[in-house]
Parts: C-alpha cells; structure tokens; sequence
C-alpha cells in the first residue's frame, strides 16, 4: 500500500531561526548555492549536498511563477514536500522521493538545512523577476523588441543547427493613429492590450508575441514553414476582425494587417524582419485586413 506524503511544511526565515546553526558547519552547502542564480542549479547543488546525510532517488521543483517544473532521477513511492517561502514571498515547491520511508532525524535534518537553500531561492526570484521586467512590455504584457532580438537570434540558430523551419508574421493595427484621434491615448492603450491578449490566445503554446513597437507586433513560429505561417497568420486575421471592442459609450472593430516570411537559407536577422515588416505594408496598400507574403 502506497504511504501518504509527509505533511506540506512551511519553510520560513522565523522557523529555522533557533535551528540555523545545527550540524551547518559539516556542510559547505551555503558557499556553494552562491555560485548560481539558476533555479534548476540551485536545486541540484542542494540535492547533491545532502545526497550522503539524505539520502533520495528522485527530485520534483515547482515554481509556478515562472512556470518552471524541474525534476531528477526516478520519482519513488516515499515522498516529503516542502513550500518554500520566506517574508511570505513564495518561492517554489520542492519533493524528495525514495523507495523507504523518511525517518524523523532525517526530516528534521532536512528542514534545518533547507534555510541554506531559501535566501538563494529568493536571490534567483528577484533576479528573474527584474529579466522578465526588463525584456517584457509594461502596457501588453508581452515580450518587448529587446526580448524578440534575443530570441529570433537564438532561433535561427536553432533552426539552422537542426535543419527546421522558421516563420515570423508581422501584425499591425488598421488605422491605429484614427483610434487615438478620435478617442483619444486610453482607447488606443485599450486597442493595443486588447489585440496582444487576443493574438495571445490565437497562437500555439510553442510560439511567442512581441511588441515590437508601436501598434506594432510580431510573433515568431518556431519549427514552422511558409504554408503553416499563413494558415496561423489568417486565423489571428480573422479572430482580432471578430472581436468587438467597447470604450465607454463607443463600439470600435478592429483589423490589423499582417506580413509574413519564412527563413531562407542565405537570410540574417534583420533579411528576415525586413521581408516580414515589406509584407505587411504591402498588406496595408492592398486594402488592410489581408495577410501578404515576404518571399
């Protein structure tokens, strides 16, 4: 009969205050944890520094801020888990499994080294938290063009090193200066996180949206050619021409025009953006709310 997981523990920096210094000087653990900002570092240098005093099979990290699951070795029948937190800032879930029970010297041993790991943690949360401040767009909530030059950089190479396809679709508002004339900055704000949350929900898990200025956005579609660009490209058309936009009193439907090229084999970085970025104007001069080609 499979046991019951030990009871959920709360690590905070009041709970091991009276515990800090047990048995901690047999450990190099606190040196070590700073040699990284890494959660999946951190995590294993801990596990492999109390591999001999606690002894597990398998290792499970949670962090649901950053949508990060992490695991190690083999997921086995005993477990103990742990919801680290400290000053009420949460940061993560971490379970160890192995196939005999836990003793209570071990848990207790555990839960006073666990305070080497919980200030590391929180180094590693305010660190991603200011990346992802400084690569995200504080109106849409998307990634920003520093963001999408990193990424397609990194992409292409991806792509080149394992012989995939790669596809970027440029998408611009119709008539985005007449928004903000007519209704004034707000509405235009409004029109612009609107249309990121929509184009958010019209792409595949595997792709990402970036404001890349503007009433601008593009989104790049890893492992994708020509011919599933434009088949996600028509349905992100057709899905901001559907919505319908309320600010105060008004009613506004948007449409955007969008360009899109897929990367060639002689293409740079910024080939690829511009026969992208021509699509789309050419969308724009051909009547708006189309989709056009970058060959």
């Amino acid at each position: 009969m499979k046991d019951k997981a030990a009871d959920l523990a709360i690590v905070s920096n009041k709970t091991f205050e009276a515990s800090t210094a047990v048995n901690l000087h047999h450990y190099d653990i606190s040196s070590a944890l700073q040699t990284s900002l890494e959660f999946n570092e951190l995590i294993s240098i801990f596990c492999n520094k109390i591999q001999n005093t606690i002894p597990h099979n398998g290792v499970e990290y949670i962090n649901e801020e950053f949508d990060l699951e992490f695991k190690r070795g083999v997921m086995a029948r005993h477990s103990c888990s742990y919801a680290l937190k400290v000053e009420e800032q949460q940061l993560g879930e971490l379970k160890l499994t192995r196939s005999n029970r836990f003793s209570r010297d071990e848990l207790k041993m555990l839960e006073s080294l666990l305070c080497c790991l919980i200030y590391p943690l929180r180094n590693a949360t305010l660190f991603q938290q200011a990346l992802k401040m400084a690569f995200t767009d504080p109106l849409t909530k998307t990634n920003n063009r520093t963001a999408f030059n990193d990424c397609l950089l990194r992409e292409i190479k991806r792509a080149e090193r394992n012989s995939q396809h790669l596809s970027l679709i440029f998408v611009d508002v119709d008539h985005f200066k007449h928004i903000n004339d007519d209704y004034g900055h707000g509405c235009g704000d409004l029109a612009l996180s609107s249309l990121a949350g929509w184009l958010k929900d019209s792409v595949r898990g595997s792709d990402a949206v970036f404001r890349y200025g503007g009433e601008e956005f593009v989104i790049l579609l890893s492992d994708t050619d020509i011919d599933g660009a434009m088949v996600i490209g028509e349905r992100i058309r057709a899905d901001i021409e559907s919505h319908t936009l309320a600010y105060g009193m008004d009613v506004l439907n948007l449409t955007a025009s969008l360009g899109v090229a897929s990367l060639k084999g002689s293409d740079s970085p910024e080939s690829l953006i511009k026969r992208a970025d021509a699509a789309m104007y050419q969308a724009k001069q051909h009547g708006r709310n189309r989709i056009e080609v970058g060959y």
